[in-house]
């Protein structure tokens, strides 16, 4: 494929129109209004210092490239990067905390429990869902400028190009599809890792997520239960 003139090769291949800001920043913005709003119990302390980092951060990002992802500087990569790692460490510390609540029998009802569970699962799909998007083949920006032909993640559309559209290329919402299903089958579904660090974040992502769902659900039927 790569012998092709650059006009017939598939968007992923080649340089294009850079994608889109807003739909990662809205998975952040969604993922810090969840931590900000974690009862005292399962938050990290002091529980306004992460969350306020992560919205510097966030808007310094926005600030700096505020619609399309089409150029990296020495400060704005380490920046979102730094964002990604912030999210990472709140939501690792709050999985921390709930294992903890579950196991106990202190703290808070086991109905609330269980709905922040859930808020805890879903910045864990945010949240690796963005490391993949950041990740693969060395970014957005990088992704845009066909830098790399070698991917991180293999989907359906590079395997089978003619079901797609010849502009295709992955985006964040194909990330964050990938992050869901694997955080709901711990497993690959669609798009098969091919580099070691992706295989390695798949398999994090999917133990994360098994040991949540599992333990939340033990509790749900502890609760029905009683």
């Amino acid at each position: 494929m790569s012998d092709l003139p650059p006009s017939e090769l598939p968007g992923w291949l080649r340089r294009t129109e850079a994608e889109q800001r807003w739909p990662a920043a809205l998975a952040i913005a969604v993922a810090i209004a969840i931590h900000m709003v974690l009862p005292p119990d399962l938050a990290p302390r002091p529980r306004w210092l992460l969350p306020a980092l992560e919205s510097l951060l966030l808007l310094t990002v926005v600030a700096v490239n505020p619609l399309r992802i089409n150029r990296e500087t020495r400060v704005l990569r380490p920046l979102s990067l730094g964002l990604v790692g912030v999210l990472t460490l709140v939501t690792a510390l709050s999985v921390a905390r709930l294992v903890r609540a579950l196991f106990g029998h202190d703290g808070l009802p086991s109905e609330h429990l269980l709905l922040w569970g859930g808020a805890i699962w879903l910045t864990n799909v945010i949240v690796f869902a963005l490391w993949f998007w950041e990740a693969d083949r060395g970014g957005p920006a990088a992704r845009a400028d066909a830098r790399s032909p070698h991917p991180d993640f293999l989907f359906i559309q590079m395997q089978v190009p003619d079901l797609a559209k010849r502009d295709w290329e992955p985006t964040f919402v194909d990330y964050l599809y990938l992050s869901f299903t694997n955080a709901t089958a711990f497993s690959p579904t669609d798009t098969m890792p091919m580099s070691t660090w992706a295989k390695l974040a798949m398999l994090t992502e999917s133990l994360i997520s098994l040991v949540t769902v599992l333990l939340v659900v033990a509790r749900a039927v502890n609760v029905i239960g009683a």
